[in-house]
């Protein structure tokens, strides 16, 4: 699996990890992920939210405390993120989600915590002086944050400082690159990462059976299937990560082979196709 910088973290991380938002069956989807961190998916991304709709940071808990071939557990060997629900951003909310999170992860450490979205009742600087007092106390490793427009990430940064924001996960697919428009240079100036969620989109998949047809057209030239060309294209750029989610082996199969570069062909084709414009959906 490629791997690139994440940010101004000064660490390598998986251009294409793995996300565990919905989850219907938690069997298959721990099987899924573990031939996915085999494969070099080692980021891994979860969030208490995907605790109380899924089981997501239990299952992770129960994978990532096994044995791992190269020595240790499977949790030494991965990139773990989570995730911190606005209504929990006050210095004690934040607090006590973290640890929640962390005893449901069978780990003592999170190497990304984000605030989940710019949204309740606490003041900004109260929730991101509280996951800075996380870093310092050695709970997490880096701050990220989630659905942030740019007012936003500057504020943080504000707050934060010069980099010390490692990241902003945001809603990226073919059909919603509004994220390239001031977000996506946003980041790229200040050194964050950008994780992209739901790489496929939400629900359907490209409902325009003529950019279906056209797309497999573009893949199938660069040896592809559609779902690995659309991550080799989101994932051009050196500052944007994806985090598909995959509930079976064939499925994270594919999408380990998404982690490579693209013609300028395909590039300047796909553009063309998907043009960097449209309205998001709903952001999670």
């Amino acid at each position: 699996m490629k791997q690139a910088p994440f940010g101004s973290t000064g660490e390598t991380i998986a251009v294409v990890g793995q996300g565990t938002w919905q989850m219907r069956d938690a069997t298959a989807c721990a099987a899924a992920l573990q031939e996915g961190i085999r494969l070099g998916m080692t980021h891994i991304d979860t969030a208490e939210l995907y605790e109380w709709r899924g089981g997501s940071e239990t299952m992770l808990g129960n994978l990532l405390s096994k044995p791992a071939r190269a020595g240790g557990t499977l949790r030494d060997h991965v990139f773990l993120a989570s995730k911190v629900w606005p209504t929990n951003g006050s210095a004690k909310g934040v607090t006590s989600s973290c640890k929640d999170s962390l005893v449901r992860l069978q780990t003592d450490r999170l190497d990304l915590y984000y605030h989940h979205w710019r949204d309740g009742p606490m003041p900004l600087a109260e929730t991101l002086g509280a996951l800075a007092d996380l870093r310092k106390a050695g709970w997490i490793r880096h701050i990220g944050v989630s659905n942030y427009g740019v007012s936003d990430l500057d504020e943080a940064k504000s707050i934060l400082g010069p980099g010390n924001l490692a990241a902003n996960q945001v809603q990226y697919h073919l059909e919603d690159r509004s994220c390239e428009l001031e977000v996506l240079p946003w980041c790229r100036a200040n050194g964050v990462a950008l994780v992209a969620y739901s790489p496929f989109g939400q629900k359907r998949w490209i409902r325009d059976r003529k950019k279906l047809a056209a797309l497999e057209r573009i893949a199938a030239s660069e040896g592809l299937t559609m779902r690995q060309a659309a991550l080799a294209f989101l994932t051009r750029d050196p500052a944007v990560f994806a985090i598909p989610k995959a509930e079976s082996i064939p499925h994270v199969t594919e999408n380990a082979g998404g982690g490579r570069p693209l013609s300028r062909a395909a590039v300047a084709d796909l553009d063309t196709l998907f043009p960097a414009a449209g309205v998001a959906g709903d952001v999670r």
